[in-house]
């Protein structure tokens, strides 16, 4: 499996998390408060801690996370989110996965829709496109001067995961979704430091646009990113390095 695109554009996520960190610390924080609301303990509760990590991932205060969790047990968990996914096609037949939480499913499915419209995109049926991604834990791994590819592959296969891609910029891990969070918690033991730890829909094959299309696409990912219901947004579009989400 090619995890190309993770080394190529760790730049370029880092400094886009930082310009849109309040938004990125609310997504994140919503996906804490409803993993807490069941159980508020990360000890015993792998949903919680998975999110959690991803929230450190992006660097999210601890105090913002301990907030999260403590709204959830309070008097403001009577909110209730529900997980939903659309499927659908950008341009040039290009493929889109939105994930979101959602308190009101007419509102979301409205925005989502618009928004695919506005940029060249359609809302499919489920099912649609997502035969062509596969469901997977993905774990990128920041690479120092002193950490030896060796040790961190081993670290790796000794947690269970699948698959270990070694980069100019990082480490990639792929795992069985549910095998994530064993993976995720022993490399977190090791001392690893993490720029991404989550679970993705990792596209087969990915093709590339360039042009009218690509710059259709880019105003597509964007506008389904800022959009607050959404959570993630995958695709099977290739970016430019510059570009890359």
């Amino acid at each position: 499996m090619s995890g190309h695109s993770h080394a190529a554009n760790i730049a370029a996520k880092k400094s886009k998390t930082d310009a849109a960190k309040g938004k990125i610390f609310t997504k994140v924080g919503r996906e804490i408060a409803v993993a807490a609301k069941s159980n508020p303990d990360p000890s015993t509760n792998s949903k919680l801690a998975d999110a959690i990590a991803k929230a450190r991932a992006v660097n999210m205060p601890n105090d913002n996370i301990k907030r999260c969790i403590a709204k959830a047990a309070g008097e403001l968990s009577a909110d209730t989110y529900e997980e939903l996914t659309y499927e659908g096609y950008g341009p040039a037949g290009s493929a889109v996965i939105i994930k979101t939480l959602t308190d009101n499913k007419n509102r979301t499915v409205d925005y989502v829709r618009t928004a695919m419209r506005k940029h060249g995109g359609s809302l499919g049926n489920a099912g649609c496109v997502s035969f062509t991604f596969s469901n997977l834990g993905v774990i990128v791994i920041e690479r120092t001067p002193e950490l030896e590819e060796d040790v961190v592959m081993e670290y790796a296969l000794e947690a269970g995961a699948d698959d270990f891609i070694s980069e100019d910029d990082a480490f990639v891990v792929y795992t069985a979704v549910s095998a994530f969070s064993e993976v995720r918690k022993y490399l977190e033991e090791k001392g690893l430091n993490f720029f991404e730890a989550k679970v993705a829909m990792v596209p087969q094959n990915k093709i590339t646009l360039t042009g009218d299309d690509l710059a259709k696409f880019t105003r597509l990912v964007d506008a389904l990113e800022d959009l607050d219901d959404v959570q993630e947004v995958f695709h099977n579009v290739d970016l430019p390095d510059e570009e890359e989400e």
